[in-house]
């Protein structure tokens, strides 16, 4: 537990949403703690299968047709990076939302704070890993996972494979990271959703699971992930409203749901 806790928390648990409700609710407990409610830590997965894209990347490098076809969603985060394929299997989201006036000023400073309970749930699965120390090169500018790795948010495992994403950005007056952990790798998925994509192999040689690291189920992964944030924030368990989940609702509809904002990077609710 940190100074962070001398506020009110709540963690909600996991539960699977589509991708756009995924983004807008990040955006709506912003509101919330900008507004003088709780923050929110929560754990989260997709269903259905999302692929969300990096804020400044190009329609283009996505195979728009093969995720039609296989029913994937498709939306736009509000952060940078690339594309993730994400689901209800392999993919272990969470996010982290507070009043930005309660972390420090300093991008890299308030990453190292908030990152602090994600290396920690790491160590309570099982799984020995540590920040990039050093810029790598791209295999794949378009994928997040085989991006150039940057010591900011990039986390790796033992064998400095990459098993996490994060990125951190301000929604009015609130701060709002979120990351995506690797729990299981579905190349053969994922890959597909690119218009040009790398092998299989190049994606086995950057990008690792907490099931391949640890052996350990999804379940278990969760859970130590859930009971790590919460201690770490001294967050008791809860829910978002009606009202919240209504205006998530609304939000994912009119922007993170529609072509203007995934394909065309204009936010219709600006």
């Amino acid at each position: 537990m940190t100074d962070l806790a001398d506020r009110e928390w709540r963690l909600i648990p996991e539960k699977s949403r589509p991708g756009p409700v995924n983004m807008a609710l990040d955006e709506i407990a912003a509101e919330t703690a900008g507004e003088g409610g709780p923050a929110t830590v929560r754990v989260y997965s997709w269903e259905p299968s999302t692929l969300s894209l990096g804020y400044h990347q190009e329609p283009e490098t996505i195979d728009w047709s093969y995720c039609e076809q296989e029913g994937i969603t498709v939306t736009r985060r509000p952060t940078g990076g690339g594309a993730i394929y994400h689901d209800a299997i392999g993919d272990i989201s969470y996010s982290i939302v507070l009043p930005a006036d309660e972390v420090p000023g300093d991008l890299m400073d308030s990453y190292e704070l908030l990152c602090e309970p994600l290396m920690a749930a790491f160590e309570g699965m099982g799984v020995d890993a540590y920040f990039a120390e050093d810029d790598q090169p791209a295999i794949h500018q378009p994928a997040c996972y085989l991006r150039e790795l940057h010591p900011a948010h990039d986390v790796l495992a033992g064998d400095g494979r990459k098993v996490s994403g994060n990125a951190q950005y301000r929604q009015r007056d609130a701060v709002i990271q979120h990351g995506s952990i690797t729990f299981e790798k579905r190349p053969d998925r994922h890959l597909r959703t690119f218009s040009d994509p790398p092998s299989d192999e190049e994606f086995d040689n950057r990008v690792t699971s907490v099931r391949e690291q640890a052996g350990i189920g999804r379940e278990e992964a969760v859970a130590t992930l859930e009971t790590t944030l919460s201690e770490w924030f001294g967050a008791h368990e809860g829910t978002f409203s009606e009202e919240e989940m209504e205006r998530a609702r609304e939000r994912a509809e009119r922007k993170y749901g529609s072509d203007k904002w995934t394909r065309e990077r204009d936010d219709p609710t600006a």
